[in-house]
């Protein structure tokens, strides 16, 4: 089983994940567009943070099921917690090492038509 490891762009926030990478995603729910992530995603059981947790910022919205994180000092986004599996970690794809996205098929997920909760929330 392959190992792929990733970093933020100043090397502050470390990670690894575990397994074939055979489906990419790209959402379209107001955060991931901004964003522009391209996403792999791993059960949480095949995700390891290797640096120190205090590298990383955590930010949430909406209904607070997903957790996004960034590095606290360059700004990358690196990993995120999913709503739509909280069981799983969905990650950066161009934050990996020696990994090449082309090639593996991309799934547009349709974010944009997920629940919007409070006045606070973005809807677009």
């Amino acid at each position: 089983m392959p190992r792929y490891h990733g970093s933020c762009h100043c090397g502050a926030v470390r990670f690894a994940v575990d397994g074939e990478i055979t489906e990419l995603t790209r959402c379209d729910c107001s955060l991931c567009r901004r964003k522009n992530a391209l996403m792999g995603a791993v059960p949480e059981a095949a995700f390891e943070m290797l640096s120190d947790w205090e590298t990383v910022a955590l930010y949430q919205w909406n209904t607070k099921v997903a957790r996004h994180y960034f590095c606290k000092t360059c700004g990358i986004y690196t990993f995120h917690r999913k709503r739509s599996a909280p069981d799983h970690y969905g990650f950066n794809v161009e934050c990996l090492d020696d990994f090449d996205p082309s090639g593996v098929p991309v799934r547009q997920a349709t974010g944009s038509t997920m629940s919007v909760e409070g006045a606070q929330a973005r809807k677009a």
